[in-house]
């Protein structure tokens, strides 16, 4: 299974930029936009329609491979078979289990006794105020 996907993805990445390079280079509908407003001769404002070319026809093709594309890689990936035991895989499968005891409990640091400010003092010969002198 693993060389179909792989083939596949091949493909497919292969399709995706044949499909960008020939969407550019492909002429597309308003650059005839001046030449539908009186220097030409098309008969509509977007140009005239004929018939379709080689690019837009393999443009076609190779969307449609795309898409058919896109739809066999997500079969392909949806039908992975997981492995059975998933814990004994990557990083965490390799380290042994800590039980409750081993962890090491984190001492509580000492809280500092909060810091005394001293209260300010008047300077001398102010006037210091009363409550009993505030007006009512």
């Amino acid at each position: 299974m693993g060389y179909l996907e792989s083939v596949l993805l091949v493909v497919y990445i292969v399709v995706a930029v044949t499909l960008c390079v020939l969407v550019l280079l492909q002429h597309g509908k308003g650059a005839d936009m001046g030449a539908a407003f009186g220097s030409g001769s098309s008969g509509s404002v977007f140009g005239a329609s004929g018939s379709a070319n080689f690019l837009s026809r393999s443009t076609a093709v190779l969307a449609v491979v795309f898409f058919l594309g896109s739809l066999g890689l997500t079969y392909l990936g949806s039908t992975r078979v997981a492995p059975k035991d998933l814990m004994d895989q990557g990083v965490m499968g390799t380290t042994p289990a800590t039980k409750a005891t081993d962890v090491p409990v984190p001492s509580t640091p000492a809280v500092p006794a909060p810091a005394t400010v001293p209260a300010p003092t008047a300077p001398a010969g102010a006037e210091t105020s009363k409550a009993a002198d505030v007006p009512k």
